[in-house]
C-alpha cells in the first residue's frame, strides 16, 4: 500500500495457473493444486514467505489442463486477478496436493513471462487502482456509468428481497450491498450468483466499470426471473388440487385420490387403509399378502379379536420402509475430517469406514458390510458407530442384546400367538423409516440361551450378506430386503461369539489407549464435555497436562476412558461448589449489613481461573489409587510379572511361589482355570527334568526340586477368575527363582505358553498385553518368537519405549528374565532376538 491509500502489486508475480474456476477482485475461491508448476510454487512461495507480499500471487486461467501438464507452458488468459493466499492445506491421499483459499484484490495483465520453472513468474501490469473506488467523483458519477451503477443496485437488491435472509450467504449479500462501494458490486455479484467459468471471464476481461456493468448486469436479471418463474410455478400449483393416481402392477384399474376428505377416510376406514397399501410401494409378495389380509378384514365384524390383530399387522406392513431409503453422503474428505474430529486414534476403524465410502462411490448397488468392533469396555466402540452414521448422513438405530435370551426378540412371533410383535430389526426399520440405515448391535457377546431358543442362531439369516436380502420375521411372514442395511456389532470379546455367526461378520480389534492417547482425548473431548456438562467454562476452571497426567496415571489404570471422565467429572463436581459459593459471596447486595458480614467472613470469593495443581487433585480425589511401583514386589526370589488378557483389557498378573519342607505336593489358588492348572504342571515337569542342567535344587539339597518339599503357587487377586496358557513362561520364571534363590529383572514382564519339551508357542492379544506393561511403567517384554508379527498393531510411542524380547525356547526365557543370564543357558540355544526400542 502507498501513502496515498492507493494498493500497488509488485511489479514481478508468481502465476497460479488454474484450470477450473474464475477468482474475481473481492471474492473467495478455494483452489485444488495438483500440476507440477502450481505444487512448486505453493512449496517456494506460500509455505516459505515471511511477509504480506509474499502471500500475494497472480491467479490466471491457462486453456490446458494443468495436471497433466508436462513440458510446455500452457497458453495464458490475457487478465487475471492478484490474490492473497489466506489459507493453505495440504494432503498425501490419494495423491499429494494443496487445498488454496484465495481472495481476490485487483486485475491485472501479463507483459511478460520472466521464467516458467519451476513454477511461472511474470512482469504484469496492474489494471484496477483502489482510489477509482473511493474517489469523490465516483461517488457521485452520473451519466452512462452513474444510471448502470444505480440500475445494478436497485437489481440487486430486488434479488435480495426474494431470497430467504435466514440463510448465512444471503446476510452476507445483504451486508456487501449495504458497505461496499456501488461500483465493486458487478465482480461481488458476479462471483455469488449462479454464472458459468465462460461468463465470469467476461467479466473478468471488463477493465473499464462501464463495461463491467454491462456484462453483470444481464447475468442479476437473468437471475431475477428465473427466481420470479419459480415462485409462479409454486403458487399455480397449490398441494390441494394435486390427484394422484396410483396403478399397482396386477391391480389395473384401481385409482385413488389422496386428498379425499378426512370426513370420507373416517367413515371407511379399510378404504382409506387400502390406498396406504397400494402406496406402501411394497414388494409383489407382500402386496399380495396385504390384499388377502385386506379382504378378510372387510368380512371381519370390528368386535372380534382378531379384527385387532389384523389390523395392527396391516398397519405395520405400511409403515415399514420397502423403498425408501437416504441418500449417502460420499464425500470422502469431508468424512475424514468428521471421523478425526470426532475421534482421536482408532486408525483401523476409520480407514474402514473410508473404504466403505470409496467403494459406494464407485458402486452404488454395495452390499452393507458387517461389521464386529472388539474390544475392552471404554474405548468407544458404540459411539464411533454413532459416528459412522452421521458421517454416511443416515439414520442410526441402536440395539442392546446384552442379556438376550429368546429368538423372538430377532425373529419376532407368530402372529398365532396372543401378544404378537415383530422383532427388533424389523421393529427398528419401522422406527427410523428408511431401508438403509445403520443398526448397531450392542454387546453381541453376551447373547443368552434358553427354552425359548438361540438368539444367535436367530442372528445368523440377519448378519449374512448372502441371506439378508430376503430376511423373513415370524410376524410378517414375508421377506423383507436388509442388504442395504449397514450392521455393525460391538463385543468384548469374541471367545463367547458362537463360531458361525463370528465367521458372518468382520472383526476390527480395537485395542485400549495409551497414555498419551488418553491425554488427547481427555484434552479435546472429555474436559470441554464435561465442563459444558457441571456449567462451567473454560474460564472457571482449568486442569493443567500434568494433572490429567496424575489422573491417568496414578488413579486410573484402564484400557478405556470411562474411569478417567468419571474423575473429571468429580473434579468439575467439586469445582462448581467453589465457583456457586463465589456467586453467593458477589451477589450480597440483597442481604442485610449483618447477613453480610457474616457470609464474607465465612469464605472469600475464589479467584478465577481455578487451576487443579497436585494438592488440590488429592483434596478432591484423595489418596492415589495405584502408587505401589512393580519393583517394590520383586524384591524376593520366587516372584514374576506376567501379562493377562481380559474382556477388561490387558493387565498385569504377579506370580509367586513358596517352598516348605513337606511330601512333594503343588498346590495353586487364585481361583485357576483348568488351562492354567495344566501350565504350572507343565513347569514342574520341564524344571524336575532340567534341575541338573540348571543347578536346581530343594531346600533341603536334593537334585530334585520336589524331593521332600511342598510347593506353593498363589496368582494374587483371587477374586478374580483367572485361565488360558499364557501364564506358561511366567511359571516356569517364578519357579526357577524360588529353586535357585535369584530375584527376576523388576523390569520385565512375559507372555507365553509352553511345551513339555520347553518350546514358547505364540499366544493371543498382544496389544492389549504390551500396553498394559506400557501403563504399569515395564521397560522390557518377553513374548514368543511366532508374535513378532503382532508388534506391528502398536503404537510408534509405544514401541519407541519399550524393549521386546522374542524367544522360542525356555532356556532363553530364563537367560533374558535374569541379571547376568541363568546357569545353564548360555549353550544351551541360540541367544533371543532382543528388538530394543522398535
Amino acid at each position: 500500500m502507498s501513502s496515498s491509500g492507493e494498493m500497488e502489486l509488485p511489479s514481478r508475480l508468481p502465476l497460479l495457473l488454474t484450470h477450473e474456476g474464475v477468482l474475481l477482485p473481492g471474492s473467495t475461491v478455494r483452489f485444488s493444486v495438483y500440476s507440477p508448476r502450481n505444487m512448486q510454487l505453493v512449496k517456494h512461495r506460500l509455505l516459505r514467505g515471511t511477509s504480506l507480499k509474499s502471500t500475494i500471487i497472480g491467479v490466471i486461467p491457462d486453456t490446458k489442463d494443468p495436471e497433466h501438464e508436462i513440458e510446455d507452458l500452457p497458453s495464458l488468459h490475457k487478465v487475471g486477478t492478484a490474490g492473497i493466499a489466506v489459507q493453505v492445506v495440504g494432503s498425501n491421499w490419494p495423491k499429494p496436493h494443496y487445498t488454496l483459499l484465495i481472495t481476490g484484490l485487483c486485475r491485472f495483465s501479463v507483459s511478460s513471462v520472466l521464467k516458467d520453472r519451476p513454477f511461472v513468474l511474470a512482469e504484469v501490469e496492474q489494471l484496477d487502482k483502489l482510489e477509482q473506488y473511493t474517489s469523490p467523483a465516483s461517488e457521485g458519477a452520473d451519466g452512462e456509468l452513474g444510471e448502470l451503477s444505480q440500475k445494478f443496485h436497485q437489481a440487486a437488491i430486488q434479488l435480495l428481497g426474494m431470497l430467504d435472509m435466514s440463510v448465512p450467504v444471503v446476510a452476507k449479500f445483504r451486508r456487501l450491498l449495504d458497505s461496499l462501494p456501488k461500483e465493486t458490486l458487478p465482480d461481488v455479484v458476479a462471483s455469488m450468483i449462479r454464472t458459468s467459468n465462460k461468463e465470469k471471464l467476461q467479466v473478468l476481461d471488463a477493465v473499464t466499470l462501464e463495461e463491467r456493468f454491462k456484462m453483470a448486469l444481464p447475468m442479476l436479471t437473468r437471475q431475477i426471473e428465473a427466481l420470479k418463474l419459480l415462485q409462479k410455478t409454486r403458487k399455480g400449483n397449490p398441494d390441494n388440487e394435486k390427484r394422484v393416481s396410483l396403478v399397482h402392477k396386477g391391480f389395473p384399474g384401481r385409482q385413488f385420490n389422496l386428498d379425499e376428505e378426512n370426513e370420507d377416510e373416517d367413515s371407511d376406514d379399510t378404504t382409506a387403509l387400502e390406498r396406504k397399501i397400494y402406496g406402501a410401494n411394497m414388494t409383489e409378495a407382500a402386496l399380495k399378502v396385504c390384499i388377502k389380509e385386506l379382504k378378510r378384514l372387510k368380512k371381519m365384524p370390528q368386535s372380534m379379536p382378531e379384527y385387532a390383530l389384523t389390523r395392527n399387522y396391516l398397519d405395520l406392513m405400511v409403515e415399514l420402509p420397502w423403498n425408501k431409503n437416504s441418500k449417502d453422503c460420499l464425500d470422502i474428505r469431508a468424512a475424514r475430517t468428521f471421523l478425526d474430529n470426532d475421534h482421536y486414534a482408532m486408525d483401523k476403524l476409520k480407514r474402514r469406514v473410508l473404504e466403505y465410502l470409496a467403494v459406494r462411490q464407485l458402486k452404488t448397488s454395495l452390499k452393507g458390510p458387517i461389521l464386529c468392533f472388539v474390544g475392552p469396555p471404554g474405548v468407544g466402540k458404540t459411539s464411533v458407530g454413532r459416528s459412522i452414521a452421521r458421517t454416511l448422513g443416515r439414520e442410526f438405530h441402536r440395539i442392546s442384546l446384552g442379556g438376550v435370551c429368546d429368538q423372538s426378540d430377532i425373529r419376532g412371533h407368530r402372529r398365532t400367538y396372543v401378544g404378537s410383535m415383530p422383532g427388533r430389526i424389523i421393529n427398528g426399520l419401522k422406527t427410523v423409516g428408511v431401508n438403509n440405515p445403520v443398526f448397531l448391535l450392542d454387546e453381541v457377546d453376551k447373547l443368552g440361551k434358553s427354552l425359548q431358543g438361540d438368539p444367535a442362531a436367530a442372528l445368523l439369516e440377519v448378519l449374512d450378506p448372502e441371506q439378508n436380502h430376503s430376511f423373513t420375521d415370524h410376524y410378517l411372514n414375508v421377506a423383507f430386503d436388509l442388504s442395504q442395511v449397514l450392521f455393525i456389532a460391538t463385543a468384548n470379546t469374541t471367545a463367547t461369539i458362537p463360531p458361525a455367526l463370528l465367521d458372518r461378520m468382520e472383526v476390527l480389534q480395537v485395542a485400549g489407549y495409551t497414555q498419551e492417547e488418553k491425554m488427547e482425548i481427555a484434552h479435546r473431548h472429555l474436559i470441554p464435555k464435561q465442563l459444558e456438562e457441571h456449567g462451567l467454562t473454560p474460564q472457571e476452571l482449568h486442569i493443567p497436562q500434568c494433572t490429567t497426567q496424575e489422573i491417568i496415571s496414578r488413579y486410573t489404570r484402564e484400557a478405556g476412558v470411562r474411569s478417567l471422565e468419571r474423575k473429571i467429572g468429580t473434579v468439575c463436581r467439586a469445582v462448581a461448589v467453589k465457583v456457586a459459593e463465589g456467586q453467593n459471596i458477589s451477589n450480597m447486595e440483597s442481604l442485610t449489613p449483618e447477613c453480610q458480614g457474616q457470609q464474607a467472613a465465612k469464605e472469600a470469593p475464589p479467584e478465577m481461573p481455578i487451576v487443579i495443581d497436585h494438592a488440590a487433585l488429592r483434596d478432591i480425589l484423595g489418596p492415589p489409587v495405584f502408587d505401589m511401583e512393580v519393583s517394590e514386589r520383586l524384591t524376593l526370589p520366587g516372584v514374576a510379572l506376567g501379562l493377562a488378557w481380559t474382556p477388561m483389557g490387558g493387565e498385569i498378573m504377579f506370580v509367586e511361589a513358596s517352598q516348605t519342607e513337606g511330601e512333594g505336593q503343588l498346590t495353586l489358588t487364585g481361583q485357576l482355570g483348568d488351562v492354567m492348572k495344566e501350565s504350572a504342571h507343565l513347569a514342574i515337569s520341564w524344571l524336575r527334568a532340567n534341575a541338573k542342567a540348571y543347578q536346581l535344587t530343594n531346600i533341603v539339597g536334593a537334585p530334585d526340586p520336589l524331593e521332600g518339599s511342598d510347593i506353593h503357587l498363589h496368582f494374587p487377586a483371587g477374586a478374580v477368575t483367572k485361565d488360558g496358557p499364557s501364564a506358561g513362561v511366567t511359571i516356569v520364571t517364578c519357579l526357577a527363582s524360588l529353586f535357585s534363590g535369584r530375584l527376576v529383572r523388576s523390569d520385565v514382564a512375559m507372555s507365553g505358553e509352553i511345551t513339555l519339551r520347553g518350546l514358547v508357542l505364540p499366544v493371543g492379544g498382544i496389544k492389549d498385553k504390551v500396553l498394559a506393561a506400557y501403563r504399569a511403567g515395564v521397560k522390557c517384554v518377553i513374548l514368543p518368537k511366532r508374535n513378532e508379527k503382532d508388534l506391528e498393531d502398536l503404537p510408534a510411542n509405544v514401541r519407541a519405549n519399550l524393549d521386546f524380547i522374542m524367544v522360542s525356547s525356555l532356556d532363553q526365557v530364563l537367560n533374558s528374565a535374569f541379571d547376568g543370564g541363568f546357569p545353564g543357558t548360555a549353550s544351551a540355544c541360540p541367544q533371543p532376538q532382543i528388538l530394543s526400542k522398535l
